[in-house]
């Protein structure tokens, strides 16, 4: 059974640094992007990042692109979200999510159980 991780979420102020962690013992020779979503409380869940395990190629959503940023360490099977300049509206439940694929032609996705971000203003 695969289990995906995430560590790190806490309270923080406006301004602060945090880094997140996920780890999972999925099998990293069907594994394509590693993802980072979140959820705000009363709204959909939404992409954050997303890092190729191959390549370590990043995209990022708009509301975060310059000051979030992911990484990964492939011995460890862990990707990392650096969050600086936090703001309110980042306050979520951040979720990691891994993009398996067969490489013939299915595709699924393991998710994390979340970690808790609230950041006062």
């Amino acid at each position: 059974q695969v289990q995906l991780e995430e560590s790190g979420g806490g309270l923080m102020q406006a301004g602060d640094s945090l880094r997140l962690s996920c780890t999972g013992s999925v099998r990293t020779f069907s594994l394509v992007n590693m993802n980072w979503f979140r959820q705000a409380p009363g709204k959909e869940r939404e992409f954050v990042a997303a890092i190729t395990w191959s390549d370590g190629a990043t995209r990022y959503a708009d509301s975060v692109k310059g000051r979030f940023t992911i990484s990964r360490d492939k011995a460890k099977n862990t990707v990392y979200l650096q969050m600086n300049s936090l703001k309110p509206e980042d306050t979520a439940v951040y979720y990691c999510a891994a993009d398996m694929t067969d490489w013939v032609s299915s595709n699924w996705a393991y998710w994390g159980q979340g970690t808790q971000v609230t950041v006062s203003s």
